[in-house]
């Protein structure tokens, strides 16, 4: 499972929401008679004919392979994939789609799909074609929009707390179960032998508005108000970037490394004792430290620490939906179907670590036989979806740079709270 492409679709996403909006808003927006029709129970019957599927390259280069029973029970049916790389997705995308030369099924990221989740660019999901409430709730509120389901989860992530157990074993600490227990925690590691206790996200971009909108969720806030506005400059906020920005001024941190790239180099060479990261993590670290069975025996997680009102994550992953402009939009959703069963996530899991969005998969032995993937689980349960609005990546984008300088000690977390209020207003939602 790939950190970088994951991030590289989000990073992307960050900087193409407005231009997105404005591309797609003139074809076709107010149509509704493709999507509408589509919402009928999709039958049993064999699907049939071509069904064109674009997807991000990564977590979907393995699909041929795992759907390869589907096709052998739909004999009369063809699937072709276009994998695109993560820098250019999401653009080619749109450009297909205002051209009205789309795929008939889509990969998107319900962390970054919501310009997308209108009738006049993705058909809704029909009924029964699923259990949503077989899903993960915020992966599957993640494309719903006004009651109308538009996407299905394929892919689950969240963030825990992965940390060097070895070192907390030799500092006697166990894991920090509250916001007030993070900096003692982490001082303990760097007492135990680690040049600093956290190797923290600085890139201070959309990443890092992500990290301050769980906070805020952790500390009592919101980001929007049940109707819809904006509410960013309140204390929960504040106190999220001020809790932020304790790693740094405590030391615990530091704002000039590691960069993203170096995060699992020098966790492993105990540069830092801790990250704040996903569950793709876990398979990646024997190869960093270029051992197998390092992580076993120096690595544990644990569920991010509570603050005032809990502990609260973000969810993340891969959604597929259906185009509305598609021309076969029966086979189009048999196949969405078949990918969302959980047998076909426990085999996508198998082929390419890519852990379900259906919960019950989670208990399949490949998975539940992952102790380290515990804490992943627990959160997932605790997890939200960002705001489906087409504004709030270039918000979560300043609220990186507001972040910065606060962490920085150039402005204090109020002022960054007033100050993203202000840009998140002239911004607005994006709905109408």
């Amino acid at each position: 499972m790939s950190n970088i492409s994951r991030r590289g679709a989000l990073r992307l996403a960050g900087g193409m929401t407005l231009l997105g909006t404005l591309g797609l808003a003139g074809c076709g927006r107010g149509d509704d008679t493709a999507a509408t029709a589509s919402a009928k129970p999709v039958d049993s019957s064999p699907a049939k004919g071509t069904v064109r599927v674009w997807a991000a390259q990564g977590d979907a280069d393995v699909l041929d392979k795992v759907i390869k029973p589907f096709e052998a029970a739909n004999p009369d049916l063809d699937v072709k994939f276009t994998l695109i790389p993560n820098a250019e997705y999401y653009t080619k995308l749109q450009s297909a789609i205002a051209a009205g030369k789309g795929p008939d099924v889509a990969q998107f990221f319900p962390e970054s799909q919501s310009q997308f989740l209108d009738p006049s660019i993705l058909r809704p999901v029909p009924d029964r074609l699923v259990d949503p409430n077989s899903f993960f709730k915020s992966l599957w509120d993640a494309g719903v929009v006004k009651d109308v389901a538009y996407t299905v989860p394929w892919y689950a992530y969240t963030y825990a707390l992965v940390y060097r157990a070895d070192l907390a074993k030799k500092a006697g600490v166990e894991a920090p179960a509250t916001w007030d227990d993070m900096v003692p925690f982490f001082k303990a590691l760097q007492g135990a032998g680690a040049a600093h206790g956290l190797g923290a996200d600085i890139g201070w971009d959309v990443f890092n508005g992500q990290d301050a909108a769980m906070y805020a969720w952790q500390a009592g806030g919101s980001l929007l108000s049940s109707d819809g506005t904006w509410t960013l400059d309140t204390p929960a906020m504040a106190d999220a970037i001020k809790y932020n920005a304790s790693f740094f001024t405590s030391g615990i941190a530091d704002t000039s490394g590691p960069t993203f790239l170096d995060a699992q180099p020098y966790f492993v060479a105990g540069k830092t004792a801790t990250m704040i990261t996903g569950p793709w993590v876990v398979g990646q670290l024997d190869k960093a430290a270029g051992k197998d069975g390092w992580t076993a025996s120096h690595v544990a997680t644990a569920p991010l620490p509570a603050g005032a009102s809990g502990s609260a994550s973000f969810s993340g992953g891969g959604s597929w939906g259906v185009l509305a402009g598609s021309g076969n939009a029966d086979a189009s959703w048999k196949l969405v179907r078949y990918v969302s069963k959980p047998t076909t996530q426990v085999a996508q899991y198998k082929a390419y670590s890519s852990l379900p969005a259906v919960v019950s998969a989670w208990d399949a032995p490949a998975i539940a036989g992952q102790p380290l993937l515990d804490a992943f689980l627990t959160q997932m349960k605790k997890s939200r979806a960002f705001p489906q609005v087409s504004t709030w990546q270039q918000v979560a984008t300043r609220l990186g740079k507001e972040m910065e300088a606060v962490a920085k000690g150039e402005e204090s977390a109020a002022k960054a709270a007033a100050n993203i209020q202000s840009y998140a207003e002239s911004l607005g939602t994006g709905k109408k």
